[in-house]
C-alpha cells in the first residue's frame, strides 16, 4: 500500500442502532488522547449528531509516565437527540496503559465496552500502575467486554512502509484507536483524514493514515466484537453550525461585543490554566481591531484594560482565580472609577494553586465579596460553551449601561468542553449603544459624576475639548469628581456605586425555567452545571415527580423575581461544585430553608448524583 486508502463507514450486517454512545479515551498524556477524542467529536458533528465533550488532563507538563498521576482523558457524548452533558457513565473506553484503565475503570457501565492495547500490559507497565495481578488474566473485569487489542505492535507494522522512526510510529497509536471506534460506531474517516493532511507533514501524515484505516480494518476483522452500531442524525434546529469550546465563544462573544458597540477591543491576560486559551484565540483577530496584550503579571494585565476602557474600547481582561486575587486591589479601583470594563473568571480547584486541570465553582464569593471596601460590582456566569458567547455580550450591555466593570463566571469544565453551536447572524443581534459627551466649548464645567436615569455617569473621552477632568482611586466628590474626604459625600457615593449595580436587575434577561413555578422541590443551579441538572430534572418529571429546576446566569444582582419562586416550592437544592456559597448568598438574601448538593472533588456532577439527590429528598419529604 503506497497510500493510505479511505474506507467508507460501513457496519456489519448485525449492526444495531444506538441513540446516545459515550465514548473515552484515556492514556498517558502525550499519548494524543486529546487528539482522539476532539477528532470523534468533530466527525460526530459532522455526521449529524448532537455532541458534548470533556477533557480531563493532570496539571503537570510530563508527570511519571505510566501512572495515575499521569492519565489524560477525553471524552465525547454523540447522539441521535440533544446533548447537553458530556454522558456520565461511559460505553466504550480505550485504555492505552494499565494506568489508563485502573483510573478509569469506575466510568464504564456494567456490560460496557473496554478497548485495551494489550501490548502495554507488560509487567513494568502493572507495576506502574500498581497493579499486583494482570486485571485482563485475573477475572476482575468479568462483567465487561474485554477487547484486547494489540495497538502498539500493529501500529508500528502498518505504518513501516511509511518510513517514519520508531518513536513517530509508536505515537501513531491514537489513531489506530480512533479508527477502531470509527469502525464501531460507523464514523466516516474523511474529515480526520483531512485534519491529518494539513496538520502534519507528508510523511508523519502518511503514517498516521496508515494507523487510522489499519484501527478500522482491525475493528472489521476481529472477532471480539459482538456487533457495530449506528447512531443516526439528530433533528437540530436550523441554521449554520460549528463546534465550540467555552474559551473560544468567550473570544467570538468579545470580538462580537465590540463591533455591536463600534468599539475596538482590548484584552490583556497573564497566561493560565485554563483562561490562557482566551487570549491564544484573540490574538487571530487582529484584522477585526481587536488588540492582545501578554503582560508581565497579572496586575499589569487588569491596570492596562482599565486604561484601555479609560480611552474609549472595550477593556477586558481574564484570568482564573489566583490571578483573579492578584487583581483585586486593581478591580476596587476600577468600581472607584466607574469605567466600564469585562472581568473573565475561568474558574479551576483551589485554593492557591489548588488544581489547576480541575473544575470548580469555589470563586463566587471571591467575585461577589472579593474587595476591599464597599465595592460591588455584576456577576455574570455561563451555563455552558456556547452560552459563554450570549453571556459575554450581555456583560459589555451593562457594562457600558451603567459604567462599572462586570464579571463574568466560567469553569473548567466549560472552558475545555465543546459542543455545536448554532451561530447567529450579526445582523440579527442588537447593537450596544454608547453616547459619549461631545466637546464643550461654552465654558461651563465638566461634571464627570453628574449621573443619569441608571445611575451611570457620562463616559468621557480623553482629548475631548472641554471635558477635562480629574480620575484616580480617592473617593470623588458626586458630580464634580474633586477629590473628597467627606463623610456624608463618602456615604452618598457607596449608596449610588451600590444602588448602580442593583439596577442591573432592570438589565437582565428572564430566569430560565424547566418545570412549573411552584411545587414539591426545585433544584437551583449555576455556571456549567446546567446540562447536567437539567437532564436529571426532566428524568423525574418524566416519571411523575413534581420537581423543578432553575439556573442562574445573574448571580450579583439576583433577578428580580427569584425570592417568589423560591418561596413557592417546599423544598430547594442548590447544587454547586463548592461547600455552599450560592447556598449562602440565597439564604441570606432571601430566608429560605434551602439545603447544598455539594461536590468538590475536581469533576462535574454527574445525572445520577442529581437524581439520586432527588429521589432521596423527595422520600425524606413523603
Amino acid at each position: 500500500m503506497n497510500e493510505c486508502q479511505q474506507v467508507e463507514p460501513v457496519v456489519r450486517g448485525s449492526a444495531q442502532n444506538a441513540h446516545s454512545v459515550v465514548v473515552r479515551f484515556a492514556g498517558d498524556s502525550g499519548d494524543g488522547m486529546q487528539v482522539a477524542g476532539s477528532q470523534v467529536a468533530v466527525t460526530s458533528a459532522l455526521m449529524g449528531n448532537d455532541i458534548a465533550t470533556f477533557p480531563d488532563f493532570p496539571a503537570e507538563i510530563r508527570a511519571p509516565k505510566g501512572t495515575p498521576a499521569g492519565v489524560s482523558g477525553f471524552q465525547v457524548h454523540f447522539a441521535s437527540s440533544d446533548v447537553l452533558t458530556p454522558g456520565d457513565q461511559v460505553d466504550v473506553l480505550v485504555a492505552m496503559n494499565p494506568a489508563a484503565l485502573k483510573v478509569n475503570l469506575d466510568a464504564v457501565k456494567p456490560h460496557g465496552t473496554i478497548i485495551v492495547d494489550v501490548d502495554a500490559f507488560d509487567r513494568k507497565g502493572l507495576r506502574l500502575a500498581k497493579y499486583e495481578n494482570n486485571p485482563i488474566e485475573d477475572g476482575s473485569l468479568g462483567e465487561y467486554q474485554v477487547v484486547e487489542a494489540p495497538i502498539t505492535s500493529q501500529t508500528r507494522a502498518a505504518v513501516a512502509e511509511a518510513g517514519v522512526g520508531h518513536k513517530i510510529a509508536t505515537r501513531c497509536r491514537n489513531f489506530f484507536a480512533m479508527g477502531i471506534v470509527y469502525w464501531l460506531y460507523g464514523r466516516d474517516l474523511d474529515a480526520t483524514i483531512r485534519f491529518i493532511d494539513t496538520r502534519f507533514s507528508e510523511e508523519v501524515a502518511q503514517a498516521d493514515k496508515l494507523a487510522l484505516t489499519s484501527g478500522w480494518n482491525f475493528g472489521e476483522t476481529t472477532e471480539a466484537f459482538e456487533r457495530s452500531y449506528v447512531v443516526p442524525p439528530a433533528k437540530p434546529k436550523p441554521g449554520t453550525y460549528r463546534n465550540v469550546t467555552g474559551n473560544e465563544a468567550l473570544a467570538f462573544g468579545l470580538v462580537t461585543a465590540a463591533y455591536l458597540s463600534g468599539k475596538e477591543l482590548f484584552y490583556s491576560a497573564y497566561p493560565i490554566t485554563p483562561a490562557s486559551d482566551i487570549l491564544h484565540k484573540l490574538s487571530r483577530f487582529s484584522e477585526c481591531g481587536v488588540r492582545t496584550f501578554q503582560a508581565e503579571d497579572e496586575i499589569a494585565a487588569i491596570c492596562s484594560a482599565i486604561g484601555a476602557s479609560f480611552g474609549g474600547a472595550l477593556g477586558v481582561t481574564g484570568s482564573s482565580g489566583p490571578g483573579i486575587a492578584l487583581k483585586t486591589e486593581a478591580l476596587g479601583y476600577a468600581v472607584m472609577l466607574e469605567l466600564p470594563l469585562v472581568v473573565i473568571n475561568v474558574q479551576r480547584g483551589g485554593p492557591s494553586t489548588g488544581l489547576p486541570t480541575k473544575v470548580e465553582q469555589a470563586d463566587l464569593f471571591q467575585a461577589v465579596m472579593g474587595r476591599n471596601g464597599e465595592a460591588p460590582m455584576p456577576v455574570l456566569a455561563a451555563s455552558g460553551p456556547s452560552d459563554c458567547f450570549e453571556t459575554v455580550i450581555e456583560a459589555w450591555r451593562i457594562a457600558t449601561k451603567l459604567m462599572t466593570p462586570v464579571m463574568v463566571l466560567s469553569d473548567a469544565f466549560t472552558a475545555n468542553g465543546a459542543e455545536p453551536w448554532n451561530y447567529p447572524d450579526i445582523r440579527t443581534l442588537e447593537p450596544i449603544s454608547i453616547d459619549h459627551p461631545k466637546a464643550m466649548t461654552h465654558g461651563e464645567p465638566f461634571m464627570p459624576y453628574e449621573r443619569d436615569e441608571w445611575l451611570a455617569r457620562p463616559w468621557a473621552l480623553p482629548g475631548t475639548e472641554g471635558l477635562t477632568h480629574r480620575i484616580g482611586g480617592i473617593e470623588k466628590q458626586n458630580g464634580s469628581g474633586a477629590i473628597s474626604y467627606d463623610p456624608q459625600n463618602h456615604e452618598t457615593m457607596v449608596n449610588l456605586r451600590a444602588q448602580k449595580v442593583k439596577n442591573a436587575r432592570d438589565l437582565m434577561t428572564s430566569l430560565e425555567m424547566e418545570g412549573e413555578r411552584s411545587g414539591e422541590l426545585l433544584i437551583v443551579s449555576w455556571g456549567g452545571m446546567r446540562g447536567t441538572c437539567r437532564e436529571a430534572v426532566k428524568r423525574a418529571r418524566g416519571e411523575g415527580k413534581s420537581v423543578s429546576h432553575i439556573h442562574l446566569r445573574h448571580l450579583n444582582p439576583f433577578p428580580k423575581d427569584l425570592g417568589d419562586l423560591l418561596r413557592d416550592f417546599k423544598q430547594v437544592i442548590v447544587a454547586e461544585l463548592n461547600s455552599g456559597q450560592l447556598l449562602q448568598l440565597l439564604r441570606a438574601e432571601y430566608l429560605v430553608d434551602a439545603s447544598g448538593l455539594n461536590k468538590v472533588r475536581g469533576q462535574p456532577f454527574r445525572i445520577d448524583d442529581i437524581a439520586a439527590q432527588i429521589d432521596t429528598s423527595l422520600e425524606e419529604k413523603n
